[in-house]
């Protein structure tokens, strides 16, 4: 994986300020202890992570250990390590001297002995335990949920994208630098599986009624996706036949399911056939692919994907557009599989810019139906899902404070990848540009303004203006024209300074294409009786009253 060893540097570029319409936010110490790139954590680059977990359902507590390997970058002798109330860090160890550590809230400050040299790759060893948070809302509440299956056998699993992985193991908890790979060692009681990430290296029955299970991930991955699904599964797999050769899927439901499962989980490959041709190789070919049944609607845990939507169609039997398309395939499987492109592979250095995430996953959708269903589903769909969109408040949030922008994320950040697909107007180059964009950022975090570079030069646009005004202004730029005899007014209105996208409308039944600016410009036409705009463009349009 590539590292950013200038990340101070970048994140000084990204500021607050990015709200727009004077909107005010309070933000606590903690707050800059969690979401930004602390002088405790810049000068170290993660490596390597083995975390060894005991997990005991009968006091719904943890106990473990996380073995942290980092490579110096610029010589300190403190480093922050995360560890989230009520879990606590009860011993931290290098080279076998125990280290002194003060805590700040959920940081805690260890204080290194060893002379930390530029180049030398060292390690801690945190011992940790406590009864972590407990989940009110999984996938939207951090926390661990202690449940019981059908059989009353128990199902335990983790969610903590937003609260930190740090609520339950501790971590370098930001999303800006990730481990090169990582062991995931869990010990649960003997009747019982747990499914990680990875690959499953081993299974050891201990003597005392327990059973360890050893996961390797061999990739990049980032803190949040890390996950324990505990419960009494079966397994079935198969082998994918994709681009990077054979994938091996493997797929972990309760035994009650299994029928269910197997009929269902057939999805996976129409979601592999349509995210592949479209974004690029699945890529995480050596770590497998999985579906683990858990008992909320699911997540992107990475080669880990969990899955609850009753193995049927739709989300929990909707459709997200309204429109019928959304029945047409399993939401859960495309859109939290497609995430392993965006969001796993490609990560966003700070989770003020989720959108690179949520609104490539929400477009998943619309591309999945494109590819099985046609040009004319996806456009039918992605516009269904308009009715979602608040423009409550700027997508991108402010920086260093973890803090996401606007959920409107997910459907306004899908309408605006579909209205630049019209722009590049050309279905072939603007798979290249999604494929190119994968390729390009492939296991690393990123910003938001890499993204923005990449996707101008690719285009050949200047999408500054476009950028700014779908991801940093909550109002959607209105389209105003005025039929003036055979003279067509036109302008754009709400939008931010220099807006100036171009419009594709059809004037009696052929397309035109339209170059407007906040400025008003005029053009002729012969006939103009009335003018159609492309519904596919996420604006709105007013016809404005000839006031000659």
């Amino acid at each position: 994986m590539k590292k950013f060893e200038n990340a101070v540097l970048m994140f000084l570029l990204l500021f607050v300020s990015t709200y727009a319409l004077g909107q005010e936010l309070k933000f606590t110490h903690q707050d800059s202890l969690r979401g930004s790139v602390t002088r405790e954590r810049i000068w170290w680059d993660l490596s390597y992570y083995h975390l060894d977990v005991t997990v005991s359902p009968s006091d719904s507590s943890l106990k473990g250990q996380n073995t942290i390997r980092y490579r110096v970058l610029s010589p300190l002798q403190t480093i922050q390590i995360d560890m989230q109330s009520p879990m606590k860090i009860t011993k931290v160890v290098q080279e076998g001297k125990t280290l002194v550590f003060k805590r700040d809230g959920n940081a805690y400050f260890i204080a290194l002995t060893k002379v930390q040299t530029i180049g030398d790759f060292n390690e801690i060893e945190v011992a940790f335990e406590g009864k972590p948070r407990v989940s009110t809302n999984p996938p939207w509440s951090g926390g661990l949920s202690w449940k019981r299956d059908a059989n009353r056998n128990p199902l335990i699993v983790t969610t903590c994208q937003g609260d930190g992985a740090s609520l339950w193991w501790p971590c370098k908890d930001h999303q800006y630098d990730e481990p090169d790979s990582m062991l995931i060692t869990v010990t649960v009681p003997a009747n019982l599986t747990d499914v990680s990430n990875g690959r499953l290296r081993s299974v050891i029955t201990n003597p005392d009624e327990t059973r360890t299970y050893n996961w390797f991930v061999s990739n990049p991955i980032n803190n949040y996706c890390v996950n324990l699904n505990i419960g009494d599964y079966v397994h079935f797999g198969e082998k994918y036949r994709g681009e990077n050769g054979l994938l091996d899927c493997d797929y972990y439901v309760l035994p009650y399911n299994l029928e269910k499962a197997k009929l269902q989980f057939r999805e996976v490959k129409r979601m592999l056939d349509a995210l592949e041709y479209w974004f690029g190789p699945y890529p995480f070919y050596a770590d497998s692919y999985k579906l683990v049944e858990v008992p909320y609607p699911g997540m992107e845990h990475q080669s880990s994907v969990t899955y609850g939507n009753g193995f049927e169609n739709g989300y929990h039997k909707t459709d997200e557009s309204n429109t019928g398309w959304g029945l047409k395939f399993d939401f859960i499987i495309v859109h939290e599989s497609a995430h392993e492109w965006f969001g796993n592979s490609i990560t966003s250095k700070d989770v003020a810019d989720m959108w690179i995430h949520e609104a490539f996953g929400a477009y998943s959708e619309n591309l999945f139906l494109d590819y099985h269903f046609g040009r004319k589903a996806c456009s039918e769909y992605v516009i269904g899902t308009r009715s979602k969109i608040r423009n409550d408040k700027p997508i991108i949030g402010p920086y260093n404070v973890n803090t996401e922008g606007s959920h409107d994320m997910y459907y306004k950040g899908a309408n605006m990848l579909h209205t630049l697909r019209q722009l590049v107007d050309n279905d072939e180059k603007w798979r290249t540009i999604l494929r190119g964009l994968s390729k390009t950022f492939y296991h690393q975090t990123v910003t938001t303004q890499q993204v923005e570079k990449y996707l101008a030069e690719a285009t050949g646009m200047n999408l500054v203006p476009f950028f700014n005004q779908y991801l940093r202004d909550s109002r959607i730029p209105v389209f105003e024209y005025i039929i003036s005899g055979d003279q067509l007014k036109y302008r754009w209105s709400h939008c931010v300074e220099a807006f100036s996208m171009p419009m594709k409308i059809s004037v009696d039944h052929t397309e035109k294409w339209l170059f407007p600016s906040s400025e008003w410009k005029q053009q002729g036409f012969k006939n103009i009786p009335k003018i159609e705009t492309d519904i596919n463009f996420y604006v709105e349009v007013n016809e404005l009253s000839d006031t000659r």
